[in-house]
């Protein structure tokens, strides 16, 4: 539900502007959204005994020399009790973004850390095949095999050693 509504504002955040202006209003969302991982801001902002004004102001003082636009929206979420869906309005505005810059940036998922060399080779891959500006980035998990996670675009390609297994285990049975 807060996505829609992050997607409403989102929509009057980026209309009329240039996309230098959109990239600023994305990068002090995104300053702001980080305070979103602390326990102790979260109790403040969802708090009932804290006036909305306080907490708009305490927003705004994370960024120096705050926008007017994102002073707007601050004061105008405030207001209407929705300080809780700026992580939604900052994704959805950095995911605009890229959409006008055509650049994008995604992660590799593998059990180990690839060489530098394998995971250039595969963002000028995708690059090229996509037609995009591409930024891949390689994060150890547990992911049993090569995951490249491309979010702007929804591009999801995995390759798992168990799926490996299986697709060949019921090739042999069906040969059989």
């Amino acid at each position: 539900m807060s996505i829609l509504i992050a997607k409403r504002y989102v929509k009057a955040l980026i209309d009329g502007k240039d996309v230098d202006t959109i990239s600023s209003i994305a990068e002090e969302l995104k300053l702001i959204s980080s305070a979103y991982s602390d326990e102790k801001f979260l109790n403040i902002i969802s708090s009932i005994d804290i006036e909305s004004s306080k907490k708009t102001d305490l927003i705004i003082s994370f960024v120096e020399n705050c926008s007017n636009t994102v002073k707007n929206l601050i004061v105008l979420l405030g207001s209407n009790r929705r300080l809780n869906i700026i992580p939604a309005i900052s994704l959805e505005l950095n995911k605009q973004v890229s959409k006008l810059k055509n650049s994008y940036e995604g992660i590799v998922y593998s059990k180990e850390k690839l060489p530098d060399t394998y995971v250039n080779e595969m963002q000028t891959s995708f690059a090229k095949k996509f037609n995009v500006d591409l930024t891949l980035k390689n994060e150890v998990s547990s992911y049993d095999g090569i995951k490249v996670d491309i979010d702007g675009l929804g591009i999801e390609i995995g390759f798992s050693q168990e799926r490996l297994k299986s697709q060949m285990i019921d090739h042999i049975l069906k040969a059989v």
